[in-house]
């Protein structure tokens, strides 16, 4: 077990129930606890109902555990139209028995607050829903529509327990959602202590844009993700991108790959870039960052590999123009299918939108190199340390699939080219420095390899010039 973080140790003590939902999955290490209760917590609009939802129809698609949605604020008719957007045909797993929609009105005057009030009704009914379908899995939403008129905090507390112990003694995994409260994580401030496993959902304005939270707050019997992870709601549903794989454990390779500069091959030790490594290129505007990723892309293509190229910045089609200007054709790799582009301004949307959406693309298209191009402009969605955090997420992964990966990052005049906003220097493998230098009124641009982890590399400053025939890399000698 020697090397393991928490997220990538056997859990063989509890049973549980996956989620399907990609990513808590993996934060929960198998799902949520089987035959137990989860009290999923958090304000309106953050995703309560349809992580509740999303369970019981990966449970009745993937797992074969048909599931009762008992909902006291929106109709059957209502739940069904919503999740149509999301691709989820509630109705036809109606027809087929394996999910029941139970709307259950609750009117908050009719509800006596006497000795005899319980649940007994409730019961019953949601027993009959179980049985009718043989369902494994249950959902209540919200706690606080079925509780609305009762204000007798003893009878509260004692049919809040009854209830919970009620669904666990019916050997139910069941999901009750919970509106966050004033002075704690639910109004009522018993349903956290009660249930098995707490996961809280927190939605965020940052800059202007609203941002999505996903904290497990704990979790009985099981070793679990301690940390905030962020989500998305897309047309599949909800995604979670967890830290799954921070142990450091990623394959190392000795092969070498040239960076499809000769020149700048020689620079680094004479083979270039190490297979599965980061490489930072960092300069200011105009010194040639996104021409050197590109002539990288080019060589790979021409091995038969596969690339993918998030562009910030710049959109493909002026991409492609440029690097005509030097001699570099990467229209041919598209067209193959071997360069894909993914073009985004990152003011778009959030930062764990671009941080799962760069996830999804690599699931998607497993490529050999990636190029993020650049990821100074994340500056403008959140802070340095957001943009650390999401980046030491996206390297991880890339390099625990061996994926090769450029970073470029713009530098702004007057500040010192050895450093990035981002703070991340430290993550790359490799970083190269480019300068433009006005000398005897003319402006010269300079090159150099700051680090080089792993190899003997040149220590002394190049002047580089660009022409239609490529990059031309000038050898130490002829700059004296």
């Amino acid at each position: 077990m020697a090397g393991k973080n928490l997220l990538e140790k056997e859990d063989n003590f509890l049973e549980k129930a996956p989620t399907g939902i990609q990513g808590l999955d993996e934060i929960t290490l198998g799902g949520l606890p089987r035959g137990r209760a989860t009290l999923v917590c958090g304000g309106p609009g953050c995703g309560k109902t349809l992580l509740g939802m999303e369970f019981l129809v990966h449970g009745a698609l993937k797992f074969g555990e048909p599931g009762v949605f008992m909902c006291f604020e929106e109709t059957a008719h209502e739940l069904i139209t919503n999740l149509a957007a999301l691709g989820f045909n509630l109705k036809e797993l109606s027809e087929s028995q394996r999910l029941i929609i139970d709307h259950v009105y609750v009117e908050k005057t009719e509800i006596e607050e006497t000795g005899e009030y319980d649940l007994e009704g409730l019961f019953i009914r949601l027993e009959q829903a179980i049985n009718s379908i043989g369902a494994k899995r249950v959902v209540l939403d919200t706690i606080e529509s079925l509780f609305a008129g009762l204000f007798n905090e003893s009878i509260l507390r004692a049919e809040l327990r009854r209830l919970f112990r009620w669904l666990k003694n019916k050997g139910m995994t069941a999901v009750i959602t919970g509106e966050r409260g004033r002075d704690g994580l639910t109004r009522h401030g018993l349903e956290e202590y009660v249930s098995d496993c707490v996961v809280f959902l927190d939605q965020r304005i940052l800059n202007q844009v609203a941002t999505r939270r996903l904290h497990i707050l704990k979790y009985r019997g099981s070793v679990h993700g301690m940390n905030e992870y962020p989500f998305i709601i897309t047309d599949k549903g909800i995604e979670v991108f967890p830290i799954t794989s921070l142990s450091l454990q990623y394959p190392i390779f000795e092969e070498r790959i040239t960076s499809g500069i000769d020149k700048l091959d020689t620079m680094l030790d004479g083979k270039g870039y190490y297979r599965g490594s980061t490489i930072l290129i960092s300069g200011t505007a105009g010194t040639g960052k996104t021409s050197i990723a590109c002539k990288f892309v080019d060589a790979a293509c021409k091995r038969g590999e596969s690339c993918l190229y998030f562009a910030f910045e710049e959109p493909e089609q002026q991409i492609l123009r440029n690097m005509h200007s030097i001699g570099t054709d990467l229209i041919p790799w598209v067209e193959k299918g071997l360069l894909i582009f993914y073009n985004e301004r990152p003011t778009s949307y959030g930062l764990e939108f671009h941080l799962i959406s760069l996830y999804r693309h690599i699931q998607e298209s497993d490529p050999k190199v990636v190029v993020i191009d650049p990821i100074s402009n994340f500056r403008s969605v959140g802070t340095s340390l957001d943009i650390k955090i999401m980046l030491t997420r996206i390297i991880d992964h890339l390099k625990s699939r061996g994926i090769t990966t450029i970073l470029v990052s713009l530098a702004e005049f007057g500040k010192s080219p050895q450093g990035t906003e981002e703070d991340i220097s430290s993550l790359a493998d490799s970083w190269m420095v480019l300068q433009d230098l006005e000398i005897n009124r003319e402006r010269t641009r300079r090159l150099y390899v700051l680090k080089s982890r792993g190899m003997a590399h040149t220590n002394k400053i190049h002047e580089f010039k660009f022409s239609d025939k490529g990059i031309d890399i000038l050898d130490f000698q002829e700059e004296q």
